[in-house]
């Protein structure tokens, strides 16, 4: 699993089939220490995430293993919003703070 930051949005009117009804996001790649990296990824939504919002995302095989992507030609799936972390004991992110 990845972290990011939802950056915005993608629509596209035409698209694969089994494509149909799903919500893409724009996701800023974050590292384990919140700081923005100079990477974005086009993420399927699967948890209802929206702008500002930081997740936890899959690419690859395994962006096709939650129920909404099984099957479908999808290589990102934001499967989590992070409500807070912390790295060796210190809090990196809290999201209502």
């Amino acid at each position: 699993m990845l972290i990011g930051r939802v950056v915005g949005s993608v629509v596209s009117t035409r698209k694969d089939e089994k494509l149909e009804g799903r919500k893409l996001l724009v996701v800023q790649v974050h590292n384990h220490e919140n700081k923005p990296v100079d990477q974005y990824v086009v993420a399927v939504d699967s948890v209802q995430a929206g702008p500002g919002d930081m997740v936890l995302y899959a690419t690859g095989s395994s962006a096709r293993q939650t129920e909404l992507t099984e099957g479908r030609p999808v290589d990102a799936v934001i499967m989590a919003v992070i409500d807070s972390w912390d790295l060796g004991g210190a809090n990196v992110y809290e999201k209502w703070a």
